[in-house]
């Protein structure tokens, strides 16, 4: 690998932060191809594939707010201030991908691993996206432990929703993230 690519790499993933405002474009859909392509290269004991996408479409975000606040409901909120609020999440993207963990059954691949599978997925999705010049916020929230947003997406009781991810074009720059100082989070071990 050259110099050149080690650094291109390098600065991408440096570069890779959340960003609350989105708007478009959003990548196409040989460009979200290419994202799931890298996802789904993430580690993987045994290679189960536990990690499943779903993409909320742009015209069915409307629909995705109304099931938000369904959750939230769900979990027992409710105020009316927060339920509409929860409703215009999925406007802060022009695309949204829902990250799910399917948990597999085996007996040498617990399920703290499949979970950790899907977070390594999550990240290549992340920096795929990035590398094509578009960025990204990752949230989760409350609403993923709601049974009634799980069955209204399809999944089972056991399945963990990984991530919402909000996906488009920065609205505005954001500032370079300071450099981290590896010594404060990495030291030799010495028996």
């Amino acid at each position: 690998m050259t110099d050149l690519t080690v650094n291109t790499v390098h600065q991408n993933i440096h570069q890779r932060q959340s960003v609350g405002q989105l708007i478009m474009p959003a990548p196409n859909a040989a460009q979200l191809e290419l994202a799931f392509q890298a996802a789904l290269t993430a580690p993987d004991h045994h290679r189960l594939k536990p990690t499943r996408f779903m993409v909320v479409q742009p015209e069915q975000r409307a629909a995705f707010g109304e099931l938000l606040a369904e959750a939230l409901q769900d979990l027992g909120e409710t105020d009316a201030v927060q339920l509409d609020r929860v409703k215009q999440h999925p406007f802060r993207a022009p695309l949204l991908v829902l990250a799910v963990t399917q948990f597999q059954a085996h007996p040498k691949v617990p399920f703290f691993e499949q979970t950790l599978s899907t977070g390594a997925a999550i990240q290549n999705f992340l920096l795929s996206l990035q590398a094509q010049g578009f960025a990204t916020m990752w949230r989760t929230g409350a609403v993923v432990e709601s049974k009634h947003f799980k069955q209204k997406l399809g999944l089972q009781a056991q399945d963990l929703i990984s991530g919402i991810i909000y996906i488009g074009t920065a609205a505005k720059a954001i500032p370079a993230r300071s450099e981290i100082q590896t010594q404060d989070y990495v030291r030799d071990w010495t028996a």
